[in-house]
């Protein structure tokens, strides 16, 4: 084995090493949120958060049941996970950041953190605007179809199945704009070709939120606009970007 592959396999291990660390703090990061959540509102008051745009539609005195023996206690707790997770993305991502950093150009890197940023935010924008007005909306339209010889009692398990696969939906979709500008950046097409796409990614919106949200018109009409929208915004904000050739050629000159 010569001195160079023996330099190369020091590098990947110490790659590797520092990997583990930086998973290491993510995973610290988030089980401190969580003991600290779970102390304090309480793995309950947290559940109760999350299902009250349901249970503002059930009738008066209806509460959602549990099925499993286990269930009251497991599914607060997976909901204080995914919280934990939430409110410590933004370190996780970081931890993220300074792994590749070392690897990335300077003007790659002014493009990556603002990336980061935009991308968590749109993320948690996506959550919330599923929370404050998908849910309110989509559970208020199914409660007015529901007979009255009927008394709903969503399964907290099953409810927080479907909670979980529309917050991942609607969170991205709110990526959008950042894949449009990656695409452009990358080289791998440009706002003209995207612009030209514009229809079939209409189309493929509403059927996209045929298959992810439940089988109701409000649901997807309220996935497939904004998802349509953001693809708007993406377009514009690639505009503003070079494309990686643009960079080589530009580096090259200098």
């Amino acid at each position: 084995m010569t001195d160079k592959d023996v330099s190369q396999e020091d590098s990947f291990i110490s790659h590797l090493v520092e990997l583990r660390d930086r998973l290491l703090k993510a995973i610290i990061a988030i089980v401190a949120v969580f003991i600290v959540l779970f102390l304090y509102p309480g793995a309950s008051a947290i559940y109760d958060v999350l299902a009250q745009p349901m249970l503002a539609t059930l009738p008066p005195g209806t509460r959602m049941i549990a099925t499993g023996v286990i269930t009251p206690f497991m599914v607060p707790v997976k909901v204080t996970l995914l919280a934990s997770f939430v409110l410590a993305l933004p370190f996780v991502l970081y931890q993220a950041w300074a792994f590749v950093a070392p690897g990335l150009y300077q003007h790659e890197k002014r493009l990556a953190l603002p990336l980061i940023v935009s991308s968590t935010l749109l993320f948690l924008s996506g959550m919330a605007f599923c929370y404050f007005v998908v849910f309110k909306t989509v559970f208020h339209f199914i409660a007015t179809f529901a007979p009255q010889s009927i008394t709903p009692a969503p399964d907290i398990e099953a409810y927080l199945n479907f909670v979980m696969t529309m917050f991942l939906a609607f969170g991205l979709t709110f990526e959008v704009p950042v894949a449009v500008v990656l695409l452009v950046k990358t080289g791998v097409t440009t706002v003209a070709k995207l612009s030209a796409a514009r229809g079939y990614v209409v189309v493929g919106a509403f059927v996209l939120a045929a298959v992810v949200t439940p089988p109701d018109v409000v649901s997807q009409f309220l996935l497939a606009v904004p998802l349509c929208v953001l693809y708007e915004l993406g377009l514009v904000a690639a505009r503003f970007v070079k494309s990686r050739e643009s960079d080589s050629t530009e580096i090259e000159k200098v």
